[in-house]
Formats: C-alpha cells, sequence, structure tokens
C-alpha cells in the first residue's frame, strides 16, 4: 500500500511514501506519520491511500503517531475545500485544522503515578503500625495518586512502596487529564418553558435534525437555519434543546462563540445541563486561553468520542466530532470569527460548508445578524426563525442618545459623562443596582500633542498616534506593540515646551474619572489591559455577577452574550467612534456594537435603560439602534451596497502587497494590476479596484498597497487567482496576501 502525504512544508504538492508492513492497519487518511525527506525526516499528513504510484522507488514512512487518526474524512474533505476556496496551500489548512499540540510527534499525555489495592491472597502480612496506616488508607479508597496518598497518610514514598513489596498494591503509571473546569462545582439544570416562539423555533430545528440522521439519509441534507432573537429572547435556550435532541439521535454538537471572555459562562450553562440524566456527555472546551496541555487533553476527549459537545472559538470548527448532528455559531455576525492570519478563514462560513459536508444542521444566531447572513435569508438560501421579544415579556430597554456637541458647548470642551449619564449613574447606585460602560479605546489618552510646536507622538513604524497609558507611564502602539517611555517635556529638541498635553481618551481614564466622581462606587476595568492571565476574565464577570462591583468599564468584549440581570443602566461613552472609519461597513458595525451593548441592560425584573453619547447623534446607525429597528437598517443599507456593488451583492477578495521600501511596492502593485486585467476576462463580470495605499499605509514597518476584487462567482476567481499567483514573479522582499472574503480593509 501507498501513502499520499503533504508534509509540514508549504510545497504545494503530495508525495508518495510505501506503507511498511508493521504499520499494516495503523495508516489512515488523516494519519500523522515521520517520513524521510532528502537529507532529514518530517513530519506529515497522510492525504490518500491508493495501491500505485507513478513515481519509483519510494522510500518507506518512518513513524505512524497515534493510534488513530487525527483528521476525520470529514474534516479532511473540509480542510481541501479551505485551501481552495481561501487561495492557500493544502498544509497551511492541515496546520489550522489540528492544534500544534496534537501536531506533534509525541502524545503529550501527562502521566502520575497511581496506587492501587491488589486482590488479596490469604492472611494480611505483617506490617509495621506506619505500613498498617498507609494500607487502611488505601484500602478505603481502593485507587488513590500516590502523591495525594503520601500526602494523606503524612509518610514517604518509600513506605507505600514496602507494601508493593508486599504484594498488596501496585505502583504505575497512569494518564491524568488536565481539565480547566476540573475544580468547579456546577449544578445541574432542567430545561425551561419555552415561549411560542422558541418552541416554532425548536421544531423547526428538530425537524431538520431527525432529517438528516442516518436511518433517513436518503432526505436531503438539513438547510442552515439563521435565529434572529432580540437581545435576551432565549436564543441559547433553544440551542440547549436543540442540543439534547441532537444527543438522543446519537450526534454531537459543536458551538462556536466570537469571545473568549464569553466562554466560561457559556461553558458553565451548558455542563450543567448536560452533567446528568440520559443524555450526560463530557463538555469540551477549545480556546487561545487554554494550556499547550489543557488542550491537547480537550481534543482527545472529542477524537476518542467522550465529549460529545464541543464549546470554543473559532478553531473548534474543526473539532473532530463524528457523527456531528448540529453546529451553532453563536453571535454570527462578530468579526472576530475571521481568522487574520492564512488560511484566512471565516468560521461562520466554515460552519455552513461542514454541515453540509457531514449533513448536520447549522444554527447561525444573532439578534443584529451580518448583512451576508440577512440576505442569504431573503433569498431562500438560508431559513430564518424569528425570536421578536425577550422571554418572561421583559421590556426591551429605553435607549436615550445625547448630543454631545451641546455637551461640548456647556462644558468648554466634550465630558467624558453627559449630566444625563452622570445623574443615571448616581441613581442606580443609590438603588445598589449595577451599571456597565463601554468604550471601544483602551488605554489613558489616544495621543500626546504639543500645543506650541504641533508635535504628536507617532509610533516609528506605523502610520498611528501613539497611545498614552497612564498606568505604566507609555506610549504604546496598539498595531505592533512599540513602546516608549512617556515624555515630561515636548520632544521637539527645538521646543522642549514642558506643556504638552494628552487628548482623547480610553478606558483607563474613564475608570481614573469614575474613581474621582463616586469615590464610593467598586469600579473596575475590563479590556486587554486588565486581563493578562486566564482566570481573570472568569473572576471579574464573577465578582460582578456576585454583586462585588458596582460598576464595570470595557471594551466591545463586555458588549455581547454576557447575561447580568442587576444591570439596569448602560452607558455608552462616544457612540461614533467606529462610524468614521475609511470602511464600506462602519455604519453596520456600529449598529451591531451599540445594539449588542443595549441588550446588557434591563435582563432581570427592573426595566433597562441605555445612554448612548455621540457628536453625531442623528446618524442612522445610531437612530435605528435607538429604535431596536434591525430591519429599517438592513433595507437602507442593503440599498447603499447594491448601488456601489458591494457584499453581500457581490463577493470581495483583497490584493495586500508588503514591503519596507514603498515605491518598490507600488510599482509591484502596478505590476499586478495589469496582470490582473490581462485576466479579467476568465472572471466574467470581474470589477478591479486599486492599487492604492491602504487605509493604514504602513504597519510594522512595511509599507501596504491594496487592490480590490469584487466579482459574484468568488469560488471561479479563487481558483483563477491560485493559478496566476504561481506564475507571477513577485520581488523577493515583496509579499503578497490574499485575503477572500475580508472584514477589515484596514
Amino acid at each position: 500500500m501507498i501513502a499520499r502525504v503533504r508534509l509540514d512544508l508549504a510545497l504545494r504538492k503530495e508525495f508518495d511514501y510505501l506503507v511498511p508492513a508493521e504499520f499494516a492497519g495503523q495508516v489512515e487518511v488523516g494519519s500523522r506519520v515521520k517520513v524521510p525527506f532528502g537529507p532529514r525526516q518530517v513530519m506529515g499528513c497522510v492525504t490518500a491511500l491508493v495501491e500505485t504510484s507513478p513515481q519509483t522507488q519510494l522510500r518507506a514512512l518512518v513513524k505512524v503517531v497515534g493510534r488513530q487518526s487525527l483528521v476525520t474524512p470529514r474534516v479532511m474533505e473540509l480542510a481541501r475545500w479551505i485551501a481552495e476556496y481561501y487561495c492557500c496551500p493544502l498544509e497551511i489548512a492541515l496546520r489550522s485544522v489540528l492544534p500544534d499540540v496534537v501536531r506533534k510527534e509525541q502524545e503529550g499525555w501527562r502521566e502520575r503515578l497511581v496506587a492501587r489495592v491488589l486482590p488479596l491472597a490469604g492472611d494480611l502480612p505483617k506490617l509495621t503500625k506506619r505500613q498498617t496506616e498507609v494500607w487502611n488508607i488505601i484500602e478505603e479508597w481502593r485507587e488513590l495518586p500516590l502523591q495525594e496518598l503520601v500526602e494523606l497518610a503524612g509518610t514517604t514514598a518509600e513506605t507505600v512502596r514496602r507494601l508493593e513489596d508486599k504484594g498488596l498494591i501496585t505502583v504505575g503509571p497512569q494518564v491524568a487529564e488536565r481539565d480547566p473546569y476540573a475544580h468547579e462545582h456546577i449544578l445541574p439544570t432542567q430545561p425551561l418553558a419555552l415561549n411560542p416562539e422558541q418552541a416554532a423555533a425548536l421544531a423547526r430545528i428538530t425537524a431538520a435534525l431527525d432529517a438528516g440522521t442516518p436511518s433517513t439519509l436518503h432526505l436531503p441534507p438539513a438547510a442552515t437555519f439563521l435565529l434572529h432573537g432580540v437581545t435576551g429572547s432565549g436564543k441559547t435556550e433553544v440551542y440547549l434543546q436543540a442540543i439534547a435532541h441532537a444527543l438522543g439521535r446519537g450526534r454531537g454538537a459543536i458551538v462556536l462563540v466570537p469571545e473568549i471572555s464569553l466562554t466560561p459562562q457559556t461553558v458553565e450553562r451548558f455542563k450543567a445541563r448536560f452533567s446528568s440524566g440520559p443524555l450526560q456527555t463530557l463538555v469540551a472546551v477549545l480556546h487561545s486561553h487554554l494550556s499547550a496541555g489543557e488542550r491537547h487533553d480537550e481534543w482527545h476527549k472529542i477524537r476518542q468520542g467522550r465529549a460529545r459537545i464541543v464549546i470554543g472559538a473559532r478553531s473548534a470548527i474543526f473539532a473532530p466530532v463524528d457523527p456531528l448532528g448540529l453546529i451553532i455559531v453563536d453571535e454570527e455576525h462578530e468579526y472576530s470569527y475571521k481568522q487574520a492570519e492564512a488560511p484566512r478563514y471565516h468560521a461562520r462560513d466554515v460552519a455552513v460548508v461542514r454541515g453540509r459536508m457531514d449533513r448536520a444542521v447549522v444554527v447561525l444566531g444573532s439578534a443584529t445578524p451580518s448583512l451576508e447572513s440577512f440576505f442569504n435569508s431573503s433569498k431562500g438560501k438560508y431559513a430564518l426563525l424569528t425570536l421578536p421579544s425577550r422571554v418572561d415579556e421583559k421590556k426591551m430597554p429605553v435607549v436615550r442618545v445625547v448630543d454631545l456637541r451641546q455637551e461640548a458647548r456647556k462644558e468648554k470642551g466634550p465630558p467624558i459623562f453627559s449630566r444625563k449619564l452622570a445623574e443615571a449613574i448616581t441613581a442606580r447606585l443609590e438603588r445598589r443596582e449595577q451599571v456597565m460602560l463601554f468604550l471601544n479605546r483602551r488605554g489613558y489618552a489616544t495621543s500626546l500633542q504639543c500645543p506650541r510646536c504641533g508635535y504628536v507622538a507617532q509610533c516609528p513604524n506605523c502610520s498611528v498616534a501613539l497611545t498614552y497609558h497612564r498606568a505604566r507611564q507609555k506610549l504604546c502602539c496598539h498595531i505592533c506593540g512599540h513602546e516608549t517611555a512617556a515624555p515630561t517635556l515636548c520632544p521637539d529638541p527645538k521646543c522642549r515646551n514642558p506643556a504638552i498635553r494628552y487628548a482623547g481618551l480610553g478606558t483607563e481614564k474613564v475608570e481614573d474619572t469614575l474613581g474621582r466622581l463616586f469615590p464610593h462606587a467598586r469600579v473596575r476595568r475590563m479590556d486587554s489591559d486588565t486581563l493578562k492571565r486566564k482566570e481573570d476574565y472568569r473572576r471579574i464577570l464573577s465578582d460582578f455577577r456576585t454583586g462585588k462591583i458596582d460598576i464595570l468599564v470595557g471594551t466591545q468584549m463586555i458588549a455581547k452574550g454576557l447575561h447580568f440581570p442587576n444591570v439596569t443602566l448602560v452607558g455608552i461613552i462616544y457612540a461614533d467612534l467606529s462610524l468614521h472609519q475609511p470602511d464600506f461597513r462602519a455604519g453596520e458595525r456600529t449598529f451591531q456594537l451599540l445594539t449588542q451593548v443595549s441588550g446588557r441592560a434591563g435582563r432581570g425584573d427592573v426595566e433597562g435603560e441605555v445612554i448612548v453619547q455621540a457628536f453625531t447623534p442623528f446618524h442612522p446607525a445610531i437612530q435605528f439602534a435607538r429604535r431596536h429597528d434591525f430591519d429599517g437598517f438592513y433595507e437602507q443599507e442593503i440599498e447603499f451596497r447594491q448601488q456601489l456593488h458591494y457584499p453581500p451583492l457581490s463577493r470581495m477578495a483583497l490584493l495586500t502587497l508588503r514591503g519596507r521600501n514603498e515605491d518598490k511596492v507600488k510599482f509591484t502593485a502596478d505590476y499586478v494590476r495589469r496582470e490582473l486585467d490581462q485576466a479579467r476576462d476568465s472572471v466574467p463580470g470581474l470589477i478591479v479596484a486599486g492599487p492604492g495605499p491602504a487605509p493604514l499605509q504602513r504597519a510594522e514597518t512595511y509599507y501596504r498597497y491594496q487592490i480590490m476584487l469584487r466579482t459574484g462567482q468568488m469560488t471561479k476567481l479563487s481558483r483563477r487567482l491560485a493559478t496566476l499567483v504561481a506564475s507571477w514573479k513577485l520581488p523577493e522582499d515583496i509579499s503578497l496576501v490574499i485575503d477572500v472574503d475580508p472584514v477589515d480593509l484596514m
């Protein structure tokens, strides 16, 4: 037999190797193997098994890693689709499919010594007093880790070994699984009663699940569903009961969440529901804040079939759940589902493709669906399910918009807190209710300026101003990470003005100002500067849930998915920060963010209030969000997209050329444009725009020029691009990045 192998080197081709007799029965499609390649040995993945090869004098496999294949046939098929659609080598796609810790040559299980009682043949041998004490403990427990036994008995490992010598116990290695939630005590929960809208949505999903079960595979594959439910409408309960239905039919589920900060709260709810009862199963967690060991063990629980529910960020879409019945993409509109490095896949779109391949039902859930998903539902590609009201007849929060231009005239400059917001915070603190304040910008001030000479502190590597972080007394670049000490004088040697000032604000300044205005309030900040360790997310959210925090200040990580019934006020400091970005999705992003943040208020018994501060209060995105009117926003926005042929009316690919010499980058971009123009006939309806400087022209010392492609046939364009790129002769110091379906044009 011959194994066709993709090496862990991006060579864009497969190599054939003989399967030695000693590996017979061990090698499958998806197996990780070690093979000779030139003078060295490298790792790779088996992509096919064949009987013959056009090559002669084949070399043999050196090693097979693991007892079972690591990439299931369906996931292998998915990796091939990703490589073709997103214009990247299959080797790169396979690297995303398998976590690094799983791809290693040696299996990464952690072992520990465990003492076990052996059957006693005859009378108990003579023991010392200390040995008798140890024997009594181990006889009661029957099995105990050696270290725990030593600590419990207050003895040494040598004493325990004496019992082994006497044939009473055995001490041997055992795999010790690393569970990130092992120390949490979670109480089981039961399904909740559904309102009519929830019940109708669940009925549609379960009917599709029934149609896709193995006994009825002659039926067409399940439809993708878009579950459009307002904030607090009970989407999670629909997810839970749909998963229970899938488990009851012997199939597993994958649940994607956009933010790591949402994962602990989500895991808690899912573990509580499936920790006991006839549908009991392990719930595995996959995200980047796990240690390497935890990720290894969680992944293998899934591959071994012990964990049939997987919760995680975008890479969890590749989890080896088999058979897979249901995929849920919560907050499907979130841009964090898009991978920033190759392969630049979008987990939501990959979920839809995997659902089709696995005959699994896909549910995309959101209070503010992406225009792409809602457009697909309007064209009948997805089935639309709606939850138009909150559970238990709770009211949507009242949203009030404050014009910061008027406030600036009163206060001689724009205030952080308008009078209305400050009064509302005071009222909530007096009633012992909680407040969330949102500002999607971290740091203390956004720039350092000299009023005398006009100096602005710029990053030496990127075309952005440095942000001031007062706690560390540093000026920092949020693009490349460059840091420098904050000066006390103007850095311009011709000026040296001591009256330099910091302009703008971030979450650090909001927190500081709150401490002065409300000295008795317990204030905490939640952004990437305060969350350094993986347990910080859980600890802050737990403190907020239990009432140890009065005011929570944060960036977008507090904007969605969190459920805190005692939050009755949400304040949005500057609502139009993202509104004027050079991106056609700026209005959509602003509408989604405002709606999601507003949805954190009024989820308990007290009606919620949202105060939105903005310099452009009458912008449609703000006004539609104020009225919770998604349909109105969609109708206006889709008309704008249609006029300019922007997604979802077309598909887009963004080509970015990078290099340290700006003239050379521009020259190369012009060459690429000419090559594209010559190939335009092969992709009907192709629109080419550019080249031009990227909105962020210089990042991490590289100059960047972009070419934008729009088409109605992205699969055809992707194939054509792959052929073209292989033929282009670009300078060695100029790199080309192809981003299919980009979500960030910066």
